[in-house]
């Protein structure tokens, strides 16, 4: 295990432990009996769990939040491809790897098990389901270890590659750039699983600034590029890119599925908790 991984499973495993109150704290929720709490309606909340006496009373639309009476099934897809491999504060290979770590821990805090895999080209088991740690310590080393250089993603076929393999119904959390995402399609995969997509991202390659000559490398698929980077080109860039995460987010909502974006300089537990309350 490299020292960057080793660090990163340390550092996580000590704030689950330490900084998340309680021996199960629920941050992972499903459906179940055990009713935890009430709260306002959001688009894609199950309607069946819409209160009515309430609603009709502060004449606003709220649902119930139970809790599950059975094990979570947590499933950990690691979407590796070449950009991935990039990062100015950390590369979005180690962030990823260090959510992993987070939701993996958070799992075992719960007492749920989690399975991991990596998808890019193909999709690879990397830890069966388990509620041990060292599965969340196998897990960190073989992303750590992972090759994604010159891989890429096909993102029109990721939901049934998904829908085909995973055959339990899951918590089912998405980690990935998802550059170049807009023949994504996840309407099937969201009717079997509660889905969660983590957008990983460096700030850098969203609003890129100016440079002058320049030689890139497609991480993707090793392709050079040279030549000046005029204010134009980053401009054509820059729409690109919101184009696609307007597309992304689009939807993502339309699925029903929640989503976060999470950059290489951000406190990735402190979003995370934020995220999955």
């Amino acid at each position: 295990m490299n020292l960057i991984a080793k660090k990163l499973l340390i550092k996580s495993k000590k704030r689950v432990f330490s900084e998340i109150h309680g021996n199960n704290s629920s941050l992972l929720k499903a459906d179940g009996y055990d009713f935890l709490e009430l709260k306002e309606y959001e688009y894609g909340n199950d309607v069946k769990n819409i209160d009515w006496v309430i609603s009709a009373k502060l004449q606003k639309l709220y649902v119930k939040v139970f809790h599950a009476q059975k094990e979570l099934n947590i499933t950990i897809v690691n979407i590796m491809g070449g950009s991935m491999h990039f990062g100015l504060h950390k590369l979005k290979s180690d962030l990823c790897n260090e959510i992993a770590c987070l939701l993996g821990f958070i799992a075992i805090k719960q007492g749920d098990p989690f399975a991991s895999y990596i998808l890019n080209e193909n999709l690879e088991l990397l830890t069966k389901a388990s509620k041990k740690i060292f599965a969340v310590t196998e897990m960190n080393q073989k992303i750590s270890q992972y090759k994604c250089l010159n891989k890429s993603i096909d993102y029109s076929n990721l939901g049934n590659i998904l829908f085909k393999n995973i055959r339990k119904k899951s918590l089912l959390f998405l980690l990935g750039d998802f550059l170049e995402s807009k023949t994504l399609d996840l309407k099937l995969l969201s009717k079997k699983h509660e889905v969660y997509v983590i957008v990983i991202r460096e700030k850098f390659e969203e609003k890129p600034f100016a440079l002058s000559n320049v030689n890139f490398i497609d991480p993707s698929n090793g392709k050079n590029f040279s030549g000046l980077l005029s204010k134009k080109s980053l401009n054509n860039y820059h729409q690109k890119i919101k184009q696609n995460d307007h597309l992304l987010y689009e939807h993502i909502e339309s699925c029903g599925i929640k989503i976060i974006k999470i950059y290489t300089n951000d406190d990735a537990l402190a979003k995370l908790m934020s995220f999955l309350k």
